[in-house]
């Protein structure tokens, strides 16, 4: 079976590393999916779930908070500030955190404070949706 080496790595930890038959994630422009042979490819990634097909058929996702993907013929790198396993996401946590982005976000006293809590409640709710999705597969 033809496979690909993932790597995920976040500013603290490397939180997935091993074989993989197929690799979605969220680009910039859309979702993207990365089969073993791939072009080589740098970009930047939205928050969302990488999705990693493993080579027994099990599958692994990690919710990223946006970064840099990067592909090379026999190896994707995923490199976030924040990632966090499907399993150890916490939907209390995430909802709370997104009803304190909201309150940031009617509290915006400046640009900055606007853009800061939009990106906040942005990266909350894509968490919220990868933690579904995690679960769905479940």
């Amino acid at each position: 079976m033809n496979t690909i080496q993932v790597e995920v790595v976040s500013a603290e930890e490397s939180i997935y590393s091993g074989p993989a038959t197929f690799v979605a994630l969220p680009g910039e422009a859309g979702e993207l999916g990365i089969l073993p042979g791939h072009v080589p490819l740098i970009t930047r990634i939205k928050p969302g779930a990488v999705r990693i097909e493993k080579p027994d058929g099990e599958e692994e996702f990690v919710f990223v908070a946006g970064g840099i993907l990067e592909v090379q013929p026999k190896v994707v790198t995923v490199l976030s500030d924040t990632a966090i396993r499907g399993k150890d996401l916490d939907e209390a946590k995430a909802m709370e955190a997104r009803k304190a982005a909201e309150e940031a976000l009617k509290n915006a006293k400046s640009e900055i404070d606007l853009a800061k809590a939009q990106s906040e409640l942005a990266i909350m709710a894509a968490q919220i949706a990868a933690l579904r999705k995690y679960r769905q597969k479940r």
